[in-house]
This record gives structure tokens, sequence and C-alpha cells, in this order.
């Protein structure tokens, strides 16, 4: 299934939205997209532009790209755009005649001080374009995209969530081999060179840099957070973790799942170890009750970390969930505590066909971390996983 048909959906649904935001018109304005990538270009174009290029695409589902000369055939050839037009010495003139057909009340822009994947206009771009605009009435009529964006992105299509379902389906086989191969003696390194060597060998992509991912968690002694994995031994007694994320086929998986080595004499977990597994379990249960449409991502959050603060543990210091598509944190709404880093982001509503991570962490003394997490789909009625939940600890044993 081609990238186009997903632009094209995405394109269609932008007409949905700015009707529904009560926008006339929405511009993506960009330059030298290799080095300076707008995020939003992926879902309208998927393709990079060099010279300042312009997207407007209006709520009557009219498109129009004003490009570069030496990029309008590309562009053409796609058969995204109702009108590609081409110029040689500069933008300006092009741009204002489009928008004088357009007339449009509002212009919505590409910026945001909440929201990452919404924020891809430049300074300098903006003060181009200002510049373009001024002594015209557009220069007074721009908006934050924000909004338009946030729902662009965070409603998956049909075709986007199949594409992310494939991409967990391929990480959930991953976990598994890791069940066979996995044995005490082995350093953080040994693991997740033996994931990459499976996901490199498929062709495949990682969520995040490679570099980190896997991240591999053996034992008290291995480092929180987005740490490289290094040269600490997977023991007897200890907790195992893994973070895993694949790209495939342009769309993101973001796992993680729970391991414990049994000792000697051993033939489940300790009930310490199996506490943790148990309330962090519930947990995300806790927050997956909480995961309704129109809900905004601070209560979805407050819900999990409640659960966990009531069984005797200290609160995580992070999210409870992001977004996931594209890019393994893709933008917009958070399930996230109303903190300053989350300002604005976790006040945002969940909305029916968001796909959500859920994920929590407590720490066991002397045994490692137990963090779940989890892919879910949000439907009118509530939430569908798109991944299997781990809901027993996996024994390796000896």
């Amino acid at each position: 299934m081609s990238d186009r048909q997903i632009i094209e959906e995405k394109l269609n649904q932008a007409r949905h939205i700015l009707n529904e935001f009560d926008v006339d018109l929405w511009l993506t304005f960009a330059r030298e997209t290799v080095l300076l990538p707008d995020p939003a270009l992926e879902l309208i174009l998927g393709l990079h532009v060099t010279w300042h290029s312009a997207f407007l695409i209006s709520r009557t589902g009219r498109r129009v790209a004003i490009v570069g000369h030496f990029d309008a055939e590309s562009i053409r050839q796609l058969g995204l755009y109702d009108e590609v037009v081409g110029y040689h010495q500069g933008i300006g003139r092009p741009l204002l005649e489009a928008l004088d057909q357009f007339q449009p009340r509002h212009v919505a822009i590409n910026y945001s001080q909440g929201d990452v994947a919404a924020d891809g206009l430049t300074l300098g771009n903006y003060r181009t374009l200002q510049g373009y605009l001024a002594n015209t009435p557009y220069a007074n009529r721009l908006v934050s995209a924000e909004r338009i964006i946030a729902a662009l992105r965070g409603r998956k299509t049909n075709t986007e969530v199949a594409r992310v379902r494939q991409a967990i389906a391929t990480t959930e086989a991953l976990f598994e081999e890791v069940s066979h191969y996995a044995r005490p003696g082995m350093t953080q390194r040994q693991i997740a060179q033996f994931v990459r060597d499976r996901v490199d060998g498929m062709g495949l992509g990682y969520a995040w840099e490679k570099e980190y991912n896997p991240i591999v968690t053996c034992g008290p002694h291995s480092p929180l957070g987005h740490v490289a994995p290094g040269d600490v031994p997977l023991e007897r007694g200890h907790t195992l973790h893994l973070d895993l994320g694949v790209r495939q086929d342009g769309y993101c998986s973001d796992l993680q799942r729970m391991w414990y080595v049994l000792d000697n004499g051993e033939m489940s977990a300790p009930p310490d170890v199996q506490q943790a597994f148990d309330t962090v379990y519930g947990a995300i249960k806790a927050g997956e009750a909480a995961l309704q449409p129109g809900v905004p991502g601070w209560q979805v959050d407050a819900s999990a970390r409640q659960h966990i603060v009531n069984a005797g543990y200290p609160e995580y210091m992070h999210a409870f969930g992001h977004l996931l598509g594209r890019t393994a944190h893709d933008g917009a709404t958070v399930l996230g505590p109303q903190w300053e880093r989350y300002r604005d982001i976790c006040e945002l509503p969940v909305e029916v066909d968001n796909v959500f991570t859920l994920e929590l962490h407590v720490v066991v003394p002397n045994r490692g971390i137990m963090s779940l997490e989890e892919d879910v789909l949000v439907t009118a009625n509530g939430v569908n996983y798109l991944s299997h939940p781990q809901t027993q600890l996996w024994y390796i044993r000896p």
C-alpha cells in the first residue's frame, strides 16, 4: 500500500478538520526541508522541497502548491494538488495571488509553544512570510495551526492503524525471540545486539535512535532512562526489561516487556517482584479505564499515578502515555501530569482514533526496574489494544 494513499487520506481529512474548526485556509511555508523539515509535510506531501514553498489547503478541499520551478514537476506527478505553481525569481507574487483567490478570513500557520509537531515554521520563515504579507489584509489574519495539526496527526485513518498494528506484531515477535535467547551472564549490550541484528536483517527501521534502541535494563545496577545498553550482566534473581520500537512501512511501535530470572530453587517470582508487576499492570488498567474520548490527558495520567501511589510506591517522574504513529512520540496530546514541561499538551482532550502508549514503572530494590508499555487505539466506546498486553511476568529459567 503506497504512502501516496495515506497522504491522500490525510489531505481529505484536513478539509474536514478545517471545517470543524471554522478555519478557511491552512498554509505550510517551508524551505530546504532536508535540513529543517516541517513535521506537517510528511502528512500532506511526502517529499522534500528546496526553495521557499507554500502548500495551501482550503476548507473547500482545494489544494494549491507553490514551489520552486525545479520541484514543481515531481509534485505535479504526485497528483495530490489541484494546482502546482512553479516560480523562478521569488515566491512572493504567486503566494499573494493565491491568497487573493482564496480570500480567507483566517490563515493557519505552523507554530505552537506546546506541540512540537505543530511548530515547523522557523522564526526566519515566519519573518519572511510577514514581509510578503505586509500591507495586505492577510497580515492580521494569521493564526496557529496547532489544533489542525494535532487533529490531523492524532486521528489515525484505518490505513495508518493497520501500519501501526504491523509494526507492533513484528515487535512482539522479537520479544518472543528474546525470551528464548536471554540467559544469565549475558550483558545488556549482547541482548541489544541480538535484537538489532534481527531488526536489521528484516530491513526495518527504528522508532528512535538505534544507539538507544532497544533500551535494555538488567537488574538494579543498570542506569534507568534513555541510556545506551552497556556491559551490566543479567543475573539470577534480577529483572530484565526491554523497551523496543521498530519503524515499519513508515509507522512505529513502542512497547516494553518484563522478565524475571529465576534464582536457584525458585519456581516463581518472589513476593516483592510479583507485587511490583501486579501494581504496574493494575496502574495501566486504571489508566485504560480513564482513557475515554473528551477526557483531558492529565486526568488519564492521574488515574494511573494514583494507583501507584496508593500501592506505596513513589510516583513515576514522566507522563503515562503519548501519541504513537509516524514517530514514537507523535506530538500533540500527552497523558501527563499538569507539570510545567507538559503545559498545554496535557490539557488537550483524548480523541477517537488516537493511538496512545500506556507506560509506567516502579523500582524493586535489589531486583531492578518493573516497567510495562502497551499500544492502544481509542474508540468511541473506550480502548482497543493494538498490542497483546503482558498480563503475567515472563520467566527466564537458567
